[in-house]
């Protein structure tokens, strides 16, 4: 199985779960050309357990504008766009019942699994 590794951006927009192909039209509806002043990543003919194949493209510094994203969702209209933003954050977690109780983080649910490595 081959491993897909993609870098994650510190800020700015990823857009996911693009149908197969539609990745350049993406890059065109967003004006992203040879001039490009930051980062963009390409993933194109991604597998996926929801779509079977997907694009990915993520650019770094960049929030897309409504009419940008209406116009995504014109042809992709099951793609996520997600922006990034790197911000300290200090952590949070809480308790969840169960036996053994569990630790889970506030933001983004995650359980952790070493909770003294996680608290110090």
């Amino acid at each position: 199985m081959r491993e897909l590794r993609v870098t994650p951006i510190k800020n700015g927009t990823v857009i996911d779960h693009i149908p197969a192909g539609m990745a350049l039209k993406v890059l065109k509806i967003l004006g992203i050309d040879e001039g490009v002043p930051s980062t963009v990543t390409v993933a194109m003919h991604v597998p996926s357990k929801a779509m079977g194949w997907k694009d990915i493209v993520k650019v770094e510094d960049r929030e897309l504008s409504p009419r940008e994203v209406d116009k995504i969702a014109l042809i992709a209209p099951r793609a996520s766009v997600n922006v990034i933003l790197r911000e300290p954050v200090e952590t949070d977690f809480f308790v969840r019942a169960g036996e053994p109780p569990r630790a889970a983080c506030r933001y983004c649910d995650r359980v952790v699994e070493d909770i003294p490595a996680a608290i110090v």
